[in-house]
Formats: structure tokens, sequence, C-alpha cells
């Protein structure tokens, strides 16, 4: 039964440390990488692989709107993309949804990744849109994503309904002195999941500084 480590990071458009942020992508070993906001501003194409060749992975999907990326090791077969912007409201950002499908060992998964707006509305609103682009993969799901907004919401309650949330200890924002849990792994009910968290070790300073939200990292087993 293979078990994937699926990574979910926002990285604040590498504005922070982007070698801290190569080192704690390494220290967590992942298969699957999930960005929220890549860099989508001057020069992001570069900025997206130099991020990649440092954290030995290679690009599934990466797309300027919404600053979303998918990123997986050497190995893992990429099958159907897709990148799908969601409603736009005035005056608030660009918001997408981006899915790579993935074969491993014989398996498959679709990846996605998103981002919601601090906009309540929006939030919820995007958040069944989500749902509603997902729900035509036959492959299961794991969804990763900074939700903006704590389990207790509503968007988070919405995802959570249809694909759970995988759980996981400690807040991730702000990273410096993290009191908020609202970045998180949601996961299909047909996948295992043996683990899902905020890493602690062994870069503890590296999460501080290399971005201001801390990474959720969760070891899925594909049934």
């Amino acid at each position: 039964m293979p078990v994937l480590r699926v990574l979910s990071y926002n990285v604040r458009s590498l504005r922070d440390d982007p070698a801290a942020v190569a080192r704690v992508v390494r220290a967590c070993r992942p298969d699957v990488l999930c960005l929220q906001e890549a860099p989508r501003l001057l020069l992001w194409r570069t900025r997206r692989r130099r991020l990649a060749r440092r954290c030995g992975l290679r690009t599934a999907v990466s797309r300027r709107a919404g600053g979303l990326a998918i990123l997986v090791r050497p190995g893992i077969g990429v099958g159907r993309r897709a990148h799908r912007r969601l409603s736009r409201r005035r005056g608030l950002h660009p918001r997408a949804l981006s899915v790579a499908v993935l074969a491993v060992d014989g398996h498959q998964l679709t990846a996605a990744v998103s981002h919601l707006d601090l906009e309540p509305g929006a939030r919820l609103e995007h958040a069944a849109e989500i749902l509603a682009l997902l729900s035509v993969y036959d492959a299961p799901v794991v969804l990763a994503a900074d939700v903006n907004e704590e389990p207790v919401g509503p968007a988070w309650r919405l995802l959570a309904a249809r694909l759970p949330d995988t759980g996981g200890t400690g807040p991730t924002f702000p990273a410096r002195r993290p009191r908020k849990r609202i970045d998180g792994i949601f996961a299909d009910p047909r996948l295992g999941v043996l683990a899902s968290g905020v890493p602690r070790a062994p870069l503890p300073a590296d999460l501080a500084s290399a971005t201001d939200h801390h990474p959720v990292l969760a070891e899925i087993a594909l049934r």
C-alpha cells in the first residue's frame, strides 16, 4: 500500500527567506508539494523553477492566476491537469483551483490546491465551487488549502463535510507566534490518513523565518 507525503505550504511569494523555504520542504521530504502564494509577479516562472530545483521536485501544475502550484517528486506520473479560476468578486483578489491527477505504483490520486479569500462570503462561495469542480474526478481527492479561517468556520466545515479534515496538531499562522489553524489538508474518505500536522523538526528556526505560515504535512495511504 503506497504512502504519500503531501505538504501544503503558503510561501508568501518567497518574499521572506526562499532558502529557508527550500530547507523546510527538503526536511519534510514530500512526494507532493502544494503551494499557495507562489510567486506571480516579476520573474515568477524563474522563481518557481528555482524553488522546484532547490527542493528536488518537478512541476505538475504551475499557473500564474491565483498563485498556485503543485510539485511532485521524480517518479510520480502526472496525467490530467487543470487550472480553473473561481468566481471573481469586485475588489477582491482572483482565486483559483489547480488540479493534477497523479499515478503512484498503480494507484491514482487527484491532488488539488487552493487559497480562499479573506472575505467570508467569498470563502464560502468558493468552497462550494471547489467541491463542484472536484466532483468530476474519479480518483480520490486530496485538497491542500489555505482556508483563511479556522476549522469552526462555515467554509472549512463545508469542505470537511465532503473531504474530511486530516486533522493535525498546532496552529499554522502567523509563523513566528502561531495562534490560528487556517491551513489544512482534506482527504477523500477512501484514503487512509496515517498522520497529519505541522512539522516541528528538524528546522524550527526555518519554520519561523521562511514565510508567514507554517506548512501542513499529511501521510496519505493509497488503498
